[in-house]
């Protein structure tokens, strides 16, 4: 499709690459996000998007919300609403959940099997090998009791005791006696009387309700335990074992519990995940020794982990990530306890991060997080446990390679880590592989997948961070700065959060905003002293505000209105603690205003009032927070100059304050002091805003404006104002937004970024001021 733009009297026509075909974490707000609003993000359900042509696979970082990580797909720090029953009935709630390699199963209530992802041999069970960004149902698949995913095949158990097998078949771990990929699933053959599955990355097995073990697929490693290593094309008995109650299975090694509380293992043993002591292979069972009273099971790519019945973890095999959750990074040949871990109810494994579910319903996490799966707003490795953010009232857990799921107990389904989407060969761009966007008053930054920021726009602050005050109208590299995994943006000032919690400011410091302990501009970027565990930053016209990972919150900077919440209107060149505000899950700022999400749903908010956009009824200023009115169940924020947004976790949106050009979205231009519904608008899975407009983003990739459109900045290819949201011409498969003063920007899937709106100053990247009123591509 070609859409034209007008660009200072040039038309400009611009091919839109139709490029998203994937999974990607909505985790609301994408990769960035999450780890700038580390939220507990809902989401409706959504009709599955028609994604096709897709020729590659990249990792999703958060990055956000988030959902960043390693942010290719955009990986999501915090969990965020999958929005997982798509069509399924209203009535039809969630009761399981189980994660494969890129994608996800749910089984319903009713006993339908819902599926979403990555879809390359067929394991979503559609029909298609079509990548799929929110669940389709499998057809033909009913009556399921339980389900199994692996890297490319899934399982279905029947109640009727049968096992249904589809998608990747290579090896025979399909058990229908071929090789040949099934795109709809297949009767295993000869296998009746089951109770439960488990899947490793290319075999499958099955738990009789007589207690014995039946196997079938890749057998390398002797991971069926038939005392060969023959692969079997149907199921074949697990030798000499019997009295079995659970099952489990790594990447090519297998576990069983017997009812007498004892652990069995075979198949691949090199890290020693089978716990015997040794590295040898194992083609038989062998018993775990020294443990006993174990309850449950759960294994990654080569670790395996053992709750007991008195609520303690246990743990060996592969530590290379701190997997095993003892502190150390050393494998481990037999069990060891995981310290300080206890009331635990139930556990789940990723490739090489481990999950356990407390008895109070709170998940705990550990190990790799290059994607943020352990869901604590950062991607810093752990090695023992940690506390996932935002995260109550959770039933049961699951987890893929990289990326992790809760379903909680109203039936709603949590996901975080590396959410994958599938893209189409882009076309060269500098800044092709971004995951993350942040926009100033004139300027933009992205940050790219290998943790680099760039910049372009305006800089008469030095806020592009390359040294100099001078305009860009292309993309330039901010020097000296890594390992970036947030960013944020204010009018003349700009913030890093490093993956390392620390966090690294550059631009005007009039008002000590770069929390530095001075007044002097800078030019490059400066680290902020004595600030380290952060997850999450924002910024405002003068002030600057971060997020800890341990839910407190710290201001610096401009405070004339009460902006930094210390009670005070005295400046701060350094970070102070906004006294009282504790469990926060989020922030945003406006110009003179900001707001923080707890995580219990609530939103609190502080400093300039004049136009209602604390939302607490009155236009009085606040010094310290406030709640804001009947506003519960929030899922993410956004503020503008004047105005506040909400994102609740039913997909919908709320707004206060400001409402001279529309920005709140309610159809008139009357200022609310408390929260108003914006009209028309849901299934909505990120949020923005600029200066007098707003911006959302739908889980099906499209993304919708209304408010201020003097230069275009609400993308319908008019300079109409509008009262209520209206789409943004020829953009989809977005992951993420931005607004800048009066410009908007995209991310799409695909690492592309796209922007409209005003173009003074070059905040489009493009040498053709004044404005776009469409879309088009930063190269």
């Amino acid at each position: 499709m070609a859409v034209k733009a007008r660009c200072n009297g040039l038309v400009l026509v611009v091919g839109l690459l139709a490029s998203l075909a994937g999974c990607i974490d909505f985790e609301r707000d994408q990769a960035a996000f999450c780890l700038r609003n580390p939220a507990r993000c809902g989401e409706p359900p959504t009709q599955a998007a028609d994604d096709a042509g897709v020729t590659g696979e990249e990792d999703a970082g958060i990055a956000a919300d988030s959902g960043t990580p390693d942010a290719g797909g955009v990986d999501s720090g915090t969990p965020t609403d999958a929005g997982a029953q798509g069509e399924a009935d209203a009535g039809s709630a969630v009761l399981r959940v189980v994660a494969g390699d890129g994608f996800g199963l749910e089984l319903m209530k009713d006993g339908r099997v819902w599926a979403w992802g990555d879809n390359t041999f067929g394991q979503l069970g559609n029909g298609t090998t079509a990548h799929r960004l929110t669940p389709v149902q499998v057809p033909g698949l009913t009556g399921v009791a339980a389900l199994a995913a692996s890297d490319s095949h899934s399982l279905a158990l029947k109640a009727d005791g049968t096992v249904w097998a589809w998608g990747f078949n290579a090896i025979g771990q399909l058990g229908d006696g071929t090789t040949a990929h099934r795109l709809t699933p297949v009767q295993v053959q000869g296998l009746t009387g089951v109770a439960a599955l488990a899947t490793g990355q290319s075999h499958s097995l099955a738990l009789k309700a007589d207690g014995t073990v039946w196997a079938w697929g890749d057998n390398t490693f002797g991971q069926l335990g038939d005392g060969t290593t023959a692969d079997r094309l149907t199921p074949v008995q697990v030798q000499g074992l019997t009295g079995v109650t659970v099952l489990a299975a790594g990447s090519s090694h297998s576990l069983a519990l017997k009812a007498d509380g004892s652990v069995w293992a075979w198949g691949f043993n090199a890290f020693g995940q089978l716990g015997d002591g040794t590295t040898a292979d194992r083609l038989t069972p062998v018993q775990v020794p020294g443990l006993t009273g174990v309850a449950a099971l759960a294994t990654g790519q080569s670790h395996s982990l053992a709750l007991k019945a008195d609520g303690t973890v246990w743990a060996w095999g592969d530590n290379t990530d701190g997997q095993l959750g003892d502190g150390t990074t050393a494998d481990r040949l037999t069990p060891v306890q995981v310290p300080g871990l206890t009331g635990v109810a139930a556990l789940a494994a990723g490739r090489s991060h481990s999950l356990a579910l407390k008895a109070n319903s709170r998940v705990w996490a550990w190990g790799d997080n290059t994607y943020g799966q352990l869901g604590n707003g950062t991607r810093t490795q752990r090695l023992t446990p940690v506390q996932v953010q935002g995260l109550t009232g959770v039933a049961s857990l699951a987890a893929g390679a990289s990326l992790s799921l809760a379903l909680k107990a109203d039936g709603t389904t949590w996901r975080w880590g590396q959410l994958f989407r599938y893209i189409n060969v882009p076309e060269p761009s500098q800044l092709t592989g971004s995951n993350h966007l942040a926009a100033g008053y004139s300027y933009s930054l992205a940050l790219k997948e290998d943790g680099r920021v760039w910049a372009w726009g305006y800089s008469d602050s030095g806020q592009l961070g390359d040294g100099t005050r001078t305009q860009r109208l292309t993309p330039v590299q901010v020097p000296g700065l890594t390992g970036v995994a947030a960013l944020a943006a204010s009018y003349s000032h700009s913030l890093a959060l490093k993956a390392d919690g620390t966090v690294w400011a550059w631009g005007d410091n009039t008002d000590g905003q770069l929390g530095d302990g001075t007044r002097i501009q800078r030019l490059t970027p400066v680290q902020v002293p004595g600030l380290t565990g952060v997850a999450a930053l924002a910024a405002g016209l003068s002030h600057s505000l971060a997020l800890k990972a341990d839910g407190t919150v710290w201001a610096w900077g401009d405070n004339g209105i009460g902006q930094l919440g210390d009670g005070t209107s005295a400046q701060r060149l350094t970070p102070v603690q906004v006294p009282g505000l504790t469990s926060v899950a989020a922030l945003a700022a406006g110009r003179y205003h900001s707001l923080a999400l707890k995580a219990d749903g609530s939103v609190w908010a502080w400093g300039h009032n004049v136009y209602g956009q604390l939302g607490d009824g009155t236009n009085d200023p606040r010094l310290r927070p406030v709640q804001v009115q009947g506003l519960t169940g929030v899922a993410a924020l956004a503020a503008g100059r004047f105005h506040s947004l909400a994102l609740k976790a039913d997909g919908r949106v709320w707004a206060w304050g400001d409402n001279g050009s529309g920005q709140l979205g309610d159809g008139t231009t009357a200022d609310r002091l408390t929260p108003v519904l914006v009209q028309g608008l849901t299934g909505v899975a990120a949020l923005a805003a600029g200066f007098s407009h707003s911006l959302a983003f739908k889980a099906d990739g499209s993304v919708w404006a209304w408010g201020d459109n003097t230069y275009g900045q609400l993308g319908d290819g008019t300079r109409t104002q509008g009262l209520t949201p209206v789409q943004v011409q020829g953009l989809t498969g977005v992951a993420a937004l931005a607004a800048g003063r009066a410009h908007s920007l995209a991310l799409k899937a695909d690492g592309s970024v796209w922007a409209w709106g005003e173009g003074d100053f070059g905040p489009l990247g493009l040498s053709c001021p004044p404005y776009a009123l469409v879309p088009l591509q930063i190269r």
